[in-house]
């Protein structure tokens, strides 16, 4: 679905119109495409003095990575990104001069720029200047993305359990970060641990050899998750109901997959994927739960069928699924395999007429971070994908005011699309993202107050 302000107001006559009446005017915002540089120009890197030496490590990695990385900040650059290192401060005084030194270059942060924060979190035991200053740069980086403007996003990265700085997820995640993957990703903490990752060979295909079944791939934003999986170099098993055959067939043949018509409330599902994977490709690597439906209606008129088959389609079904994947080959379940699972801001914030479904994918995010530790201990991963306000065809029977303010709502004064919660759902798929086990990432542009 293409959202007509946005163009309008970024070409020809209508954007010098739009200038002079004032009115908002959302950035165009620059998306991922094979080649192109990782940021829009150099990259300042600032820390506190106890964070010297973290910062100084990534802003290595940095100039390995090919990118203009600089120290201090200076009149003479359009910044691509600032990175923020404040993993050592242990005192609230102790980041004015490095918080100070962002705000100075703000000004000259380039259109679809990038704030990334590195810090780490508040824990049992800390002293309270030490929790004060790490919840600070939370509600920091939170504020900052409100401030925002041209696509520019910020984001952070939160180190756990001793992760260090220049760990490989924590690369990945800054990576992510930086790039135009993370495009409608804004205000955003990211809890890191540690790993025994290892970062790709090839940064355009960090899913090489990995076999991904993606559930719901049919059309909107399953078809889309497939396809970028598959652009990262992943083998793709396409599954969907009998019903949907025909675009499932096409989905699949678009992405060099195989199609598997299964209805995922089936009492068999999970094991009748994993044999569909291991007998057509070998393996099984990566299932994205992204099968789901909606029956909106206010409490006060909803059926037993309503509720009961959205529980069905978007939870219990996830549940089952998983419970056999971790079962099988006798209990050993599938060793590194990385769950991604599709929550939803109404499962976070709550919405009008979505009871059912808000229960839904609030359950999503309950059982993401209880299966977490499971999977974990089988060497692989459970996250979940909070997607805000994303054009699909389901958004278009929205009507047309509640549309208009629903994407004026986020930081980046737009709704999202499909590929910007594929593009995330592939970040966590991939193998150098192992420290991120039990999160939920939000890909909303900041349409959460306070969030």
């Amino acid at each position: 679905m293409t959202d007509s302000y946005t163009r309008a107001v970024n070409t020809g006559f209508t954007k010098t119109l739009a200038k002079k009446l004032g009115l908002p005017r959302p950035a165009v915002l620059r998306r991922f495409r094979a080649g192109d540089p990782l940021t829009v120009g150099p990259v300042l890197v600032v820390s506190d003095d106890a964070s010297r030496g973290d910062a100084d490590a990534l802003a290595t990695t940095l100039l390995g990575w090919g990118l203009d990385v600089r120290r201090e900040p200076t009149d003479d650059a359009r910044w691509g990104a600032v990175l923020l290192v404040l993993t050592e401060a242990s005192h609230p005084t102790d980041v004015s001069g490095a918080v100070l030194a962002v705000g100075s270059v703000l000004r000259r942060l380039a259109p679809q720029g990038r704030v990334v924060t590195v810090s780490r979190p508040a824990a049992d035991g800390d002293a309270p200047e030490v929790a004060a200053v790490r919840n600070g740069v939370d509600g920091f980086l939170r504020s900052l993305a409100k401030e925002l403007r041209a696509g520019a996003t910020g984001n952070g990265i939160v180190l756990t359990d001793g992760a260090a700085a220049d760990s490989p997820s924590a690369l990945a995640t800054l990576r992510f970060f930086l790039s135009a993957r993370s495009a409608y990703v804004d205000g955003q903490l990211l809890p890191v641990g540690p790993s025994t990752a290892e970062l790709p060979a090839d940064w355009d295909r960090p899913l090489a050899g990995r076999v991904a079944v993606v559930t719901g791939a049919a059309r909107g934003i399953g078809a889309a998750i497939a396809r970028t999986l598959a652009r990262d170099g992943a083998q793709v098993v396409c599954v969907d109901v009998p019903a949907a055959g025909e675009g499932l067939a096409r989905t699949a043949n678009a992405v060099g997959g195989t199609a598997l018509q299964l209805d995922v409330t089936a009492e068999d599902a999970g094991t009748r994927i994993l044999e569909h994977a291991r007998t057509r490709h070998g393996r099984l690597d990566i299932v994205v739960h992204n099968a789901g439906i909606l029956r909106d209606k206010l409490l006060a008129n909803m059926k037993p069928a309503q509720w009961d088959s959205v529980i069905a389609v978007n939870l219990a079904a996830q549940l089952r699924i998983n419970a056999q994947l971790l079962g099988a080959d006798g209990g050993a379940g599938v060793p590194g395999l990385h769950i991604v699972s599709l929550a939803s801001t109404s499962g976070i914030a709550g919405n009008k007429g979505q009871t059912n479904y808000g229960f839904s994918k609030a359950g999503v995010i309950g059982h993401t971070r209880a299966t977490a530790p499971l999977v974990g201990a089988q060497g692989g991963t459970a996250n979940a994908v909070a997607p805000g306000f994303i054009e699909t065809d389901m958004t278009s029977s929205i009507p047309f005011a509640t549309r208009e303010v629903a994407r004026r709502l986020s930081s980046l004064q737009q709704g999202g699309q499909p590929v910007d919660v594929a593009e995330a759902i592939a970040f966590l798929a991939s193998p150098a993202a192992a420290g991120v086990n039990g999160q939920v990432l939000r890909v909303c542009g900041q349409n959460l107050v306070g969030r």
